[in-house]
């Protein structure tokens, strides 16, 4: 007897569309950690803040905590960030 696996994806009707931005993360650049307030947000953060300095010494995190998973990151704290990351990593954990 013979298994065979479906892919459960369907087509897509629309032509996928390249995301193409970078920053290039070199000593100095700081990279923002934005978590969302869910249970071990921050922790989750903090690893891959980790990962990110184990590859890329020199480069300096700094971290944000909305909080409250149903809030949305008001104008000040987006003020806040802004001006002081190259780039930013938003994310959860449950």
């Amino acid at each position: 007897m013979a298994i065979s696996f479906l892919d459960p994806r369907g087509e897509s009707a629309v032509e996928p569309t390249l995301y193409d931005i970078s920053t290039r993360l070199e000593p100095g650049v700081t990279v923002g950690l934005l978590a969302n307030g869910f249970p071990d947000s921050v922790a989750f953060l903090d690893a891959v803040g980790e990962a990110i300095i184990a590859i890329r010494p020199g480069v300096t995190l700094a971290r944000w905590d909305k909080g409250d998973a149903s809030a949305i990151a008001g104008d000040e704290m987006l003020d806040e960030i802004e001006p002081e990351c190259a780039a930013v990593i938003a994310a959860y954990g449950h």
